[in-house]
């Protein structure tokens, strides 16, 4: 995919997954087998799917601010070659700090000092710290260092066949907050521009979610993707207390409508999805107490139920002229991988998989399958999708313009 070839009515409508091994997780650049690659990327293709994001752990990727490790490139550079052997193209999202409840970041990006009430944990050299992080919108040093990451990185696979979209990081706002309304548009600027003085052809995007639609937390859908060439969103309603339930099949539609009404830029639905029960097992919440004492509570779906709840967004996604869609994530982690980060203290990431962790696929697998079928192409945004709101008016109180939005979309 390149720039020569636009995201309009009549493209192809593409599907992927969120990727990391099953028998890996997060340790999969510093243990990488390519063996294990392979026959996951087998079963990818053979559901239909084309598109595959992989996440750069800063710290694998970066071990120092001025070098990046040539061995997790190297093994990039393997991965895109896998990829290619099969057809399918990776979504490369940089400097990934923020990574399914935890944070994780190389020791250098450490400020030293103590982290605040409710921080997130933060994970490393292979162990939870007690640490915030430098500022990584306005810190002179980590921007450089990011500048030379994504100069690498883009130099070295450029003109790989297997390169799809170049991603600015994965929920940045859950990593570092931006100290300032500016901040965040610059950084986006700054990055975007060292890639496309490098790579004119492949799309640029950050990887944005929910909470830059529900607040102005620095990074608005609008001032960030006015420097990015597709729009993105990740949304589960599993999460929002104003969605109609943790299966509501409208609000992953709604959300992407949304964002591309206020950013004006195709969007791409790179995140959606839910945990699962074990099979036969209804939907319920899963409740447990974290190693810190702190009591947690989530949803989790019944397998089929959730097969139904893809079967719907799906149509809805095009109804709505997404360009796609992504869920999340590709696999139930191995129960090895369940007394470590993040599956520790973020017991409902065990279960987040479209195959379960003996490989086996679990419904919303075949539903996506089926789809992938179809070979549904972008259509033109239905009229419900074309939600009329000035971006300026909504970002003074998106806590109570959001679901009053989503009210007159799913009356519509």
């Amino acid at each position: 995919m390149s720039l020569d070839t636009p995201f309009r009515a009549g493209g192809p409508f593409r599907l992927g997954v969120n990727y990391w091994p099953r028998r890996k997780a997060m340790g999969w650049w510093s243990d990488f087998d390519d063996g294990e690659v392979r026959d996951e990327f087998d079963l990818i293709r053979d559901l239909g799917l084309e598109i595959v994001r992989v996440f750069l752990l800063w710290e694998d990727f970066q071990p120092t601010p001025d070098r990046i490790d040539p061995a997790a490139l190297g093994h990039l550079r393997t991965t895109c070659d896998i990829a290619a052997e099969r057809d399918l193209v990776l979504d490369v999202t940089f400097f990934t700090g923020h990574m399914s409840g935890p944070n994780w970041a190389p020791g250098w990006l450490l400020d030293g000092s103590r982290p605040g009430p409710g921080a997130r944990e933060l994970v490393s050299g292979g162990r939870t710290v007690s640490s915030r992080v430098r500022n990584p919108y306005v810190d002179p040093g980590v921007l450089s260092a990011q500048r030379l990451q994504v100069r690498t990185v883009v130099e070295a696979l450029r003109d790989h066949p297997a390169v799809w979209l170049w991603n600015l990081g994965n929920e940045p706002d859950l990593f570092a907050l931006p100290p300032d309304d500016e901040a965040a548009p610059a950084w986006t600027r700054y990055l975007a521009s060292a890639i496309r003085a490098l790579d004119g052809r492949h799309p640029v995007t950050c990887g944005l979610h929910a909470a830059s639609l529900a607040s102005d937390n620095g990074l608005r859908v609008d001032r960030v993707f006015a420097h990015t060439d597709l729009a993105v969103m990740h949304a589960y309603p599993a999460y929002t207390d104003w969605a109609t339930g943790p299966l509501d099949p409208a609000f992953v539609p709604f959300m992407c409508a949304l964002t591309a009404s206020l950013s004006g830029r195709p969007v791409l639905a790179e995140e959606f999805g839910a945990p699962t029960v074990p099979p036969g097992e209804p939907s319920g919440i899963l409740s447990w107490t974290t190693d810190a004492g702190s009591p947690r509570r989530e949803f989790r779906a019944a397998e089929e139920a959730l097969g139904e709840h893809l079967a719907t967004v799906l149509p809805a996604l095009v109804e709505v002229g997404a360009i796609g869609a992504l869920v999340w994530c590709f696999a139930d982690y191995d129960e090895s991988l369940w007394d470590r980060p993040p599956c520790r203290d973020h017991r409902h990431e065990r279960t987040f998989g479209l195959v379960r962790s003996d490989g086996s696929l679990k419904p919303h697998g075949s539903v996506l399958r089926e789809f992938a079928a179809l070979r549904p192409a972008i259509r033109e945004p239905s009229a419900r999708a074309r939600i009329a709101t000035d971006p300026d008016r909504y970002y003074t109180n998106p806590a109570a313009l959001l679901p009053q939005l989503y009210r007159r979309f799913r009356e519509a």
